[in-house]
């Protein structure tokens, strides 16, 4: 496939909400090189193995430099990159894939352009680190809710037709929703300990993408659907650091640091609804963000 062909596939996926992440090719997963720009401070702690699970808010899609060879579109600045170049002599196997979900750590991912193995399949016996973001994608909470809510918004947009249709049937299905992710997460940190007992193991949850308080542009919901999107993100959230302390699993709090840099905000690190192949996939993370979850990461192993 040719470099623009590549690129208008990368493009094509901007037109939802989906948290994904990437992998690497279908046979073995590769280590995502890692890139000096943004990179944190070199730490004195080291793991001689680091495995990255996870969605597209770990493998940050059309942040440049972005693999468009498979269909994770990871970029070799994200967070799990930064994080092992700070950490000399530490081997990083990036599997983290764009619209992955917790399913995919056993079951092979599929894309209109190839597929990655299990995500699970890069852990070894030896594998000392390993982080795990994901969740955002289990049961399409993002593209089947969240996208929803743009894709109605112009039926109603002073009103809140996306919290009105969801209400309409009813609220137990995402309250399911928030429960399995709860479980699904935990079921992963469990698996990870299975392949890898001495691994020490970090869930990482997700930003502020919705504002407090406010509209924009960047981000076209109707008015009052803001506060819904708003809860969904937060409840995600929540969910995740659930599980972690269900599977007693070491949490990385994204969501209090990222106060006041949500797509609307003066300063975001999340972009909005407009997809750009020199910053990133709409609705997904910009090179900032990375750099300070990677902080975030470094403080955690730190401790």
């Amino acid at each position: 496939m040719s470099r623009t062909r590549r690129l208008a596939v990368a493009l094509a996926l901007a037109g939802a909400l989906a948290l994904g992440g990437c992998s690497s090719p279908a046979t073995t997963p590769e280590a995502a090189p890692a890139r000096t720009t943004g990179s944190p401070a070199a730490v004195p702690t080291r793991y001689d193995q680091y495995v990255a699970l996870g969605d597209s808010y770990t493998a940050a899609p059309l942040v440049p430099p972005t693999d468009t060879t498979t269909i994770c579109l990871r970029s070799a600045v994200n967070y799990p990159a930064l994080v092992a170049e700070a950490m000399s002599g530490t081997v990083l196997t990036d599997v983290s894939c764009s619209g992955a979900s917790t399913r995919n750590t056993t079951e092979p991912q599929t894309g209109r352009t190839g597929s990655v193995p299990p995500q699970l399949d890069a852990l070894q016996a030896t594998t000392d680190l390993v982080t795990i973001g994901l969740g955002g994608n289990d049961d399409r909470l993002f593209g089947g809710v969240l996208g929803r809510c743009v894709q109605v918004a112009a039926t109603d947009p002073a009103g809140s037709p996306c919290r009105d249709s969801f209400a309409s049937r009813g609220g137990g299905r995402l309250a399911t929703t928030f429960a399995d992710i709860t479980e699904h997460v935990a079921r992963v940190v469990r698996d990870v300990r299975e392949r890898s007992p001495h691994a020490r193991v970090l869930v990482v949850g997700y930003p502020q993408i919705i504002p407090a308080s406010g509209t924009c542009d960047l981000l076209p919901l109707a008015t009052g659907d803001y506060p819904f999107a708003r809860g969904i993100n937060e409840r995600l959230t929540e969910a995740v650091r659930a599980a972690a302390e269900r599977a007693d699993a070491e949490y990385v709090d994204v969501w209090a640091p990222t106060a006041g840099h949500d797509i609307c905000a003066d300063d975001p690190w999340i972009n909005g609804r407009v997809t750009s192949a020199s910053t990133a996939l709409a609705y997904h993370p910009l090179a900032v963000e990375q750099q300070q979850v990677a902080r975030l990461v470094l403080e955690t192993l730190q401790g």
